[in-house]
């Protein structure tokens, strides 16, 4: 299995390949038509997902078509297609740019998602109700991802004492665990760390630091293990503006392959143990 682009792999082929390709196809010079970075970003992020580029290169030869028949019936010599006027070329946007709130908020914890079309943020909701126990998982989520729940879960309930979580808490109340975006479906143990933190979050009050994103697998004895896709979903966080990542200590190798600007702007706390993670993730009440 090869990795997809990330997006500045991306930016580089629109700028270096497609770009010219599309140019010559439709008659037009880089003295026309005039894109800066920012628009091709943007239609990256909102007009495409995929772990290519051929989307991406539809959209580019949309544009330089619509420019042609332009130049060709107003006889304007430039062109400049920025963020402001995208729209006026591609539409509305098919994808929603998702946004960090960088809050403390009980309950909720950023996770990192590694998917075809790269990495993405999941926001982890844990909700207390009163009830006999009982334990929902919603969100479309994969069996995988329902045991790393249900471990994590686990590990709380043995170690009930050492968070000052009251005896037999577990029997008094219902916990439903939540990732938002239903429709598409989740699965893979990496999520673990964050399931942990938001759920001790709801049972002890002490919100989740909002700028933090985190990764990793959780056993029963708090141990956290390495994870695969942590360059794209570094990638992903730094993206919607988190600069502060939980990742398994033995993913530190994995740093390396990070591009300069992207591990000169983020902060790497890296985690043996499921204490480590929310020592660094748990705000005071």
């Amino acid at each position: 299995r090869l990795p997809g682009y990330t997006e500045w792999e991306k930016l580089e082929i629109a700028k270096g390949f497609l770009m010219p390709k599309q140019l010559l196809a439709t008659g037009l010079t880089k003295r026309k038509l005039k894109m800066d970075d920012a628009a091709l970003l943007k239609i990256i992020r909102e007009y495409t997902r995929e772990a290519g580029v051929r989307n991406l290169e539809r959209e580019i030869s949309k544009i330089c078509r619509k420019v042609a028949r332009k130049l060709a019936s107003n006889r304007k010599s430039v062109v400049s297609v920025t963020t402001r006027n995208l729209r006026r070329f591609l539409g509305a946007p098919k994808f929603r740019s998702q946004k960090s709130d960088r809050r403390p908020i009980v309950g909720v914890a950023t996770g990192l998602a590694w998917t075809e079309a790269g990495g993405e943020i999941l926001k982890i909701e844990t909700l207390l109700m009163e009830g006999k126990g009982d334990v929902t998982l919603t969100g479309q989520l994969g069996d995988v991802m329902k045991e790393s729940a249900k471990a994590a879960l686990s590990y709380i309930r043995a170690h009930q004492k050492e968070f000052g979580l009251p005896s037999g808490f577990h029997k008094k109340k219902d916990i439903h665990i939540h990732v938002p975006e239903g429709q598409v479906p989740k699965d893979g143990p990496s999520a673990g760390a964050a399931m942990a933190v938001s759920a001790l979050s709801a049972l002890t009050g002490r919100p989740v630091r909002g700028d933090i994103a985190m990764t990793g697998e959780i056993t029963l004895r708090g141990n956290i293990l390495p994870v695969g896709g942590i360059k794209e979903k570094i990638l992903a966080a730094h993206r919607f503006g988190i600069t502060k990542i939980i990742l398994p200590w033995e993913n530190k190798s994995d740093l390396s392959k990070l591009p300069k600007i992207v591990a000169k702007n983020c902060k790497f706390i890296t985690a043996k143990s499921i204490k480590d993670v929310m020592g660094a993730a748990l705000a005071t009440k």
